[in-house]
Order: C-alpha cells, then sequence, then structure tokens
C-alpha cells in the first residue's frame, strides 16, 4: 500500500489536549524506532497500559498519527503502524529528492547570512549531541537537515519535506542495523553538504545532498526483499 505525503496537522495549531500531546509523540517514537512493527495491530487497551494514559487521549493520537502516514485506519477494525515495503521507500526517496532539490536551490538563490549562520549551528549542535550520545540527536539531526531548505520562501514545500523526512526515519533505523552501514562516515556526507552551501555552490550542495540519501536507499535495497510487510 503506498502512503501519499499528505500536509501533517501543525501541532502547536493543533486543538489537542497535553494528554494527546504526550500519546502523540510517544506513539510517534515507538513507530519511528521501530518499537511497534510496522503493520502492527494497534490495540487501545494494550497502548493505554503502555503508555499509562487514557483511551480517549489515545484514540485521538492514533487519528493525529493518521494524517502524518505512521498509522492506518482498518474499516471497523482500528487502527495499525503503517506497513512498509519497497516500493513505498522508493516513493519516499524520489520525492525527497525532487522536493529536497528544488528547496534547497530555492534557498541559496535566497540566501542570507542568517540563514547561512543557522545551517552553521545547526550542525554544530547535531555534532555536539552526536559526541556527547545526547537524547536529542534525532531531532536536532532533522533540525539541521530542515535548516537547510527553510529560507527556499515556500511554506507548503517545506511541510511536505518536513513529513518526508519523519516517513523515511523508519527505513533509517532498518538500515542501521545492517553490519555494513556502521562502516558509512555518515558526518564527512554532513560536513560536505554544508561545505558546498558556505560556498553557495547550488549544483554541489545539491549533489552532496542526493547522494546522502541515496546511500541509505542502496544499504536497503537487500534488506526490504526479506521484510515487506504491505
Amino acid at each position: 500500500m503506498t502512503i501519499l505525503p499528505t500536509p501533517s496537522v501543525p501541532r502547536d495549531k493543533a486543538p489537542v489536549s497535553s494528554a494527546t500531546q504526550n500519546a502523540y509523540l510517544t506513539l510517534r517514537k515507538l513507530i519511528v524506532t521501530g518499537e511497534l512493527n510496522p503493520g502492527e495491530k494497534l490495540k487501545i487497551e494494550t497502548l493505554r497500559d503502555r503508555l499509562q494514559t487514557g483511551a480517549s487521549p489515545i484514540r485521538e493520537a492514533l487519528s493525529l498519527l493518521t494524517s502524518d502516514n505512521l498509522v492506518e485506519r482498518l474499516d471497523q477494525r482500528g487502527f495499525r503502524a503503517a506497513p512498509i515495503n519497497r516500493t513505498n521507500f522508493e516513493e519516499i526517496l524520489a520525492l525527497r529528492c525532487e522536493l529536497e532539490d528544488m528547496a534547497l536551490r530555492k534557498s541559496l538563490a535566497n540566501r542570507t547570512e542568517a540563514w547561512e549562520e543557522n545551517a552553521v549551528l545547526s550542525h554544530h549542535r547535531m555534532i555536539r549531541a552526536q559526541s556527547n550520545g545526547a537524547g536529542d540527536f534525532e531531532d536536532l539531526h532533522k533540525a539541521f537537515h530542515m535548516a537547510l531548505l527553510a529560507n527556499c520562501g515556500w511554506p507548503i514545500l517545506v511541510k511536505f519535506c518536513s513529513q518526508l523526512y519523519d516517513l523515511n526515519i523508519r527505513y533509517r533505523y532498518i538500515a542501521g542495523k545492517a553490519m555494513n552501514y556502521q562502516s558509512r562516515d555518515v558526518s564527512a556526507e554532513h560536513m560536505a553538504i554544508l561545505d558546498a552551501i558556505v560556498a553557495r555552490d547550488a549544483d554541489l550542495a545539491s549533489d552532496h545532498l542526493l547522494s546522502h540519501y541515496k546511500k541509505t536507499g542502496a544499504f536497503l535495497s537487500g534488506i526490504l526483499d526479506g521484510i515487506d510487510l504491505a
């Protein structure tokens, strides 16, 4: 089943309670890290015990996650974590490459010192968290990638890129379990992207960014054949 990248609900504007927000964030993390398996039935009673919260916040959180394409609603049968498969990943990868290339080039065309400084600062924060083993590394990793696109001037495009990033995280966790993935120098790939941006070379920055994404795709190529959970 193909999951289409629809814009997610802005959490700062959605009329949700703090209990729903907490359930949403917890369930999202469990899904993207694979602690809740792709295709797994999400039973309200089981999740109540696991999250130590009420049924209503969980139902509301699951509904929000359907708009993020991380959960699927089953007719008359509740919810399940969205399945994963090669076709879905290839669609996500292709869309990321197309849309982020566009956003990155527009950001560079609109470049300002403030934007460049924020990209450098975001990279520094990400590297520091990685070196310290900080628990917020994943958030800072996303912040770095989104900082590269933030100056494109098209907020809808940025929303699509943000959601595609989230959908891709699940696959990156799978790739990270492969032994040969550990030999990859991801930090050097990030640095190459940033260096090209500071040099204001749009073609080189795009080449490095797309290569960064396609390398993950190459690691996943063989793995997904054995775990097709559509």
